[in-house]
């Protein structure tokens, strides 16, 4: 095997926080490649400031830096580690990003540091326009017509060339951020203005638009010896116009010629081979079905979302053999059981692959739901059926929206042929709801067509699933014919969705088709590189190809689903944690997942992975067949808690904490006998269900109040209401949300701490390894608020009192495994909030900064009644922390531009960064630069707050002072701060004339923006001030609580900026715990 000798250490860059457009399968890929370089000898050093992910554990990589991703702290660990060689394309677009920096910045040639992988001018081939067009243009290879422009006023002269619309396209973005398609001139204006500024180098590119074109993608892998091999082709059923992030797309093409695919490998192998990519690439092109016109769009030298995509969709671990390859090894060199070695590598399974986008419109309000070049979704689903329908139906009810098939969402139903066809002619993220009902009112295939430019083909699959499911319908009240149950199975309609239609239960369905003998058979997916791996999707349309194992004894983890807001790969850390636990007690591991972008699908996470849905249907099925001791519902988030009651009544066992004790922590009423009982004060609260009882009880506990639906996972529908008459909207407005469930209403707690304690439970005792202090007080979601571990501000004897309540409601409860506690404390009393019996988004933050591993300890107790061990629990010492962790929430705004970013009880942010240091101000400082709002040190903060938080200003205010800040004002705020002594320059707002706040936001006059949101009580709208801060990448704080601690965080890290502390790694910092 020739692979390199010159090379010994390994720095592998991470992604950062998880955001549209850069999700979870980079932990994926980072996770692999730290595995095969491992394996192959080398030692790695890895940077990463996400906490949530399994490459920052410190068993992933020899060393690990959770530090900010920048070229500043990159040179101070490259001058600590002095690693021999870089490895830039597994960390997204951030990393490649930052290898062009640091490489520019002369900090690679400096300290002699090799790029493997991509070359640093091939990321600039690329990634930059002009350089990108000129070597397409040596090759021949056709791209869209278009011209680069460094201003507005040259952008608006090009696109008069090339006719509107037009497409706008920044250089070294990601998502499609800043881009945009653009009908007319002020559009452009705007849009172009907004590009150049997202631009890293101020560069954005004219295109002529190819909307309505095919859009299609190949992902190639290539060696150093020129060798090229074509992973997957992937044909995207929504056409251009839509960001392949949103698309809905499949593999392999179904619709495209095989001489049009050989076209489009030679030109990709053509590109590949000018841009000497090492490893993975993902090439996407537009084919114009009318002209036959083939050109490219852009290429992602890089692993990407597509890439993890193509994967799990083919068996093929690009990034594994990606950085093997960028060690100097070749694909001749890698064996595998199906082709011999992987150059004979060639897509040929007899499947369908599904990806289906999911998105988070309902969570901001204001923002159209409208998919366009930007990328909007927050997570995705794959599927795999025999056929296309089979597919496309296991994807819609992998998406967990609550639907289980196509038709009959929201009220499209009740619409007119007209209405239908007029929604459809933006694409939005219900198109292919609604063009199922369309069609169910007989649009034609060509009127579907013209607006949406979707296939034919795919127009008619849908046709024969509407036709096939009016046919169903005729049956309603009882099963229909045989045949017809056969054949509706055999096109992928699930139980649930059946019995929906025809209004009987789903248990029924289940028994008649088993009855039948139609049940679910399995199929394996083989992994390229490995002896005989395979990883298993059901079937209905083939017979059972799925040995089943007997050795061992067997426990099945039941996985957290699609990423969205709330539910996100923290989840998939404590499922991948499980599975590896498990197997080191002796069991054989199942985990069933549907979410291609993270470790727990990877093939050799469990020792056997079944590629499917969360539903009842599909983990039944798996259960009856693999006949495991039982399954773990607590580590995968909401989606595997919704299903457990359903699956125990029908005979699985679930492990660890039981359905019924979950059900109880949901129940206020239950809940707050046990409490009562307990002594532990909870806020006062009831339940209602119509607008008097809630007028009522409102007015009983005296206002402001929280309201909110039960059983919801990030603070879905939670509001603070403060009178009569909003309470009366939110329960007119709230219906929708809570079938058969009431809305809870709870005492406000005004000026609340904040905090939250996890818990290690075996039913009898329960540790509490820090408890975690919220930086934002009571009101903003746990999931958004910064959060500080171990917690500085809560006295000792509060910290006690939390610890002691934990253990007494886990005792209670008999919770077995993890369990989250949130508690508030007002004037010094402790108040319990709510108590999650199961493993909570804060479970890899804890387990990191605390270095206790705790889903291993919990997956120990939750098995202890089938190994016989004893519980760890008694064994687990309180330790002392000789440093601080900072959780720092991570928003989408930025591609929201319309929302205005004001935190409160419902959690919008999509990922988290973690500052660590051994002062709490610094850890602040570092978790704000890591969510890339880097503090000032100097210059001019903006202060404007609303009436409630005018009296503690002054002391915000005061620090900024003291630390060399110039302060302005608004109105109020201004006169209170010069009558406490401190100088103030009054500044107008923007319904007081010019020049306004905005008016110096814009102009780069300001630094640093303190602004509590003015809320109903004011008549004019303060939300532009918080935009416009967003728009020009300046640090803004929205609470007195975020204010204060920006405040020390810049003052430690001025006084101490002489001392030269050296960056410690994360095993460094946990041989300091005592």
């Amino acid at each position: 095997m020739p692979q390199r000798t010159d090379i010994h250490k390994v720095l592998i860059i991470g992604s950062g926080p998880i955001i549209i457009g850069q999700a979870c399968e980079f932990d994926y890929s980072g996770t692999q490649a730290c595995k095969a370089l491992k394996k192959l000898g080398y030692e790695i050093v890895l940077v990463n400031s996400n906490p949530a992910t399994i490459m920052t554990d410190p068993e992933t990589a020899d060393v690990t830096y959770i530090e900010p991703l920048n070229v500043e702290r990159l040179e101070e660990i490259i001058a600590k580690e002095r690693p021999d060689a870089l490895l830039p394309n597994l960390g997204g677009q951030s990393g490649l990003n930052l290898c062009a920096e640091l490489n520019k910045a002369g900090i690679l040639d400096k300290y002699n540091v090799k790029v493997i992988g991509v070359q640093v001018d091939a990321i600039e081939r690329g990634e930059d326009r002009i350089e990108f067009k000129h070597a397409m243009d040596k090759l021949g290879i056709e791209m869209a017509r278009s011209e680069v422009a460094y201003s507005v006023e040259e952008a608006l002269a090009i696109a008069d060339k090339l006719d509107y619309p037009v497409v706008l396209r920044p250089a070294y973005t990601m998502g499609g951020a800043g881009g945009g398609l653009v009908y007319n001139k002020e559009e452009l204006k705007t849009v172009c203005a907004r590009g150049l500024q997202a631009s890293l180098v101020g560069q954005v590119l004219v295109e002529e638009s190819i909307l309505g074109w095919e859009e299609l993608e190949l992902e190639v892998v290539r060696d150093k010896d020129n060798n090229m091999i074509t992973v997957c082709f992937i044909e995207n059923i929504d056409p251009l116009g839509v960001h392949t992030g949103d698309s809905f797309c499949a593999a392999p093409m179904l619709t495209i010629s095989e001489e049009c695919q050989k076209r489009l490998q030679e030109q990709a192998y053509k590109i590949v081979e000018s841009v000497e990519v090492i490893g993975g690439t993902n090439v996407q092109f537009a084919h114009d079905p009318v002209t036959d016109r083939i050109i490219v769009i852009e290429i992602n030298p890089r692993t990407s979302r597509s890439s993890a995509l193509a994967s799990k969709a083919t068996g093929f671990p690009i990034a594994l053999v990606s950085a093997m390859l960028a060690t100097g090894l070749t694909l001749k060199d890698i064996p595998c059981g199906k082709y011999g070695t992987l150059d004979k590598y060639v897509p040929d399974g007899d499947y369908v692959v599904i990806k289906f986008a999911r998105w988070a419109f309902e969570k901001f309000k204001g923002v159209e739901d409208k998919l366009g070049t930007q990328m909007r979704a927050v997570g995705e689903v794959m599927s795999i059926g025999k056929n296309y329908k089979e597919a496309f139906q296991k994807a819609i009810r992998s998406l967990e929206t609550g639907r289980y098939g196509l038709g009959h969402a929201k009220n499209y139903d009740t619409m007119t042929k007209e209405e239908l066809l007029h929604l459809l002619i933006n694409p939005t993220s219900d198109r292919h709801f609604i063009m199922y009902e369309a069609i169910r009112k007989g649009a034609t295939t060509e009127e579907i067509f013209d607006l949406t430019k979707v296939k034919t083909y795919f127009i008619e699959q849908m046709r024969e699933l509407v036709e096939e499911e009016e046919e169903i319908l005729k049956s309603k009240g009882h099963l229909p014919s045989d045949a017809l149950l056969i054949q509706a199975k055999k096109d992928g309609f699930s139980d649930k969705y059946l019995s929906q239609l025809l209004e009987i239960s789903e248990d029924e369905i289940r028994n008649h088709r088993i009855s039948l003998g139609v049940e679910e058979a399995w199929e394996g997916v083989h992994v390229s590189g490995t002896k005989d791996s395979a990883y298993y999707y059901s079937t209905y349309n083939a017979g059972d190809r799925n040995p089943v194992s007997e050795d061992k004894p067997k426990i099945m983890i039941l996985g957290g689903g699609p990423n969205r807001i709330g539910q996100g790969i923290e989840f998939d850390y404590c499922c991948v944690h499980a599975a590896l636990a498990l197997k080191k007690l002796g069991f054989e591991t199942i985990i069933v997942n549907c979410n291609p972008e993270t470790v727990s699908t990877d093939y050799d996470t469990s020792d056997k992975l079944y590629f499917e849905p969360l539903t009842l249907e599909d983990v039944l099925s798996i259960y009856k067949k693999e006949k495991p001791l039982g399954v773990i519902a607590q580590f995968g988030g909401q989606t595997p808690l919704n299903l457990a009651a359903e699956l125990e009544k029908n005979g699985v066992k679930i492990l660890g904490t039981a359905p019924a004790v979950i059900d109880l922590a949901e129940d206020r009423d239950l809940f707050r006998a046990m409490m009562e009982k307990l002594e532990i004060p909870m806020p006062e609260s009831g339940m209602a269900t119509t607008v008097d009882e809630a007028l009522e009880i409102a007015n009983k506990i005296g206002y402001p109040v929280m309201v909110r639906p039960s059983y919801v996972l990030g603070g879905r529908g939670m509001e603070v209401v403060y009178d009569d008459e909003s309470m009366a909207g939110y329960m007119a407005a709230a219906v929708g949300v809570t079938p058969d469930r009431p809305i809870l209403i709870d005492r406000f707690l005004n000026h609340a701490t904040e905090c939250e304690a996890d818990a290690i439970s075996d039913g009898t005792h329960a540790f509490v390894p820090a408890v975690m202090e919220h930086i934002e007080l009571a009101g903003v979601h746990s999931g958004d608020s910064a959060c500080i571990l171990p917690s500085v501000h809560i006295s000792d004897e509060n910290v006690a009192t939390i610890k002691e309540y934990t253990r007494k409601i886990a005792e209670e409860m008999h919770v077995r495994g993890l369990m989250n506690m949130q508690y508030a404390i007002e004037n010094g009393k402790v108040y319990v909030l709510e108590a999650n019996p199961r493993a909570s988004r804060t479970v890899p933050l804890v387990s990191k900064v605390c270095n206790i591993r705790m889903v291993p300890l919990a997956t120990d107790i939750i098995t202890s009644e089938l190994t016989g061990r004893p519980s760890p629990v008694p064994e687990l010492k309180e330790q002392k922390i000789p440093y601080y962790g900072v959780k720092e929430a991570v928003f989408p705004f930025n591609m929201f531009p319309e929302v205005d970013p004001v935190l409160g009880p419902e959690m919008r942010s999509t990922g988290e960064v973690l500052g660590l240091s051994e002062s709490y101000g610094e850890a602040f400082f570092k978790a704000q630069e890591a969510a890339s709002l880097k503090l000032p040190l100097e210059g001019t903060v903006l202060i404007s707050v609303n009436k409630k938080d005018k009296a503690e200003v002054v002391d915000v205010a005061k620090r900024f002072h003291e630390d060399g800040f110039k302060i302005i004002a608004t109105g109020k705020t201004c006169d209170l701060l010069n009558e406490s002594g401190i100088p103030a320059e009054k500044v107008k707002k923007l319904y007081e004339g010019r020049p306004n706040i905005l008016d110096m936001i814009t102009n780069g006059k300001i630094d640093l923006v303190v602004n509590s949101p003015a809320g109903k009580e004011s008549v004019h709208d303060d939300s532009y001030l918080r935009k416009a801060a967003i728009k020009a990448k300046i640090p803004y704080m929205t609470t007195i609580a975020a204010a204060k601690a920006t405040a020390e965080g810049i003052g430690y890290v001025k006084a101490h900026m002489e001392e030269n502390n050296e960056v410690k790694s994360l095993q460094q910092m946990h041989s300091e715990i005592k």
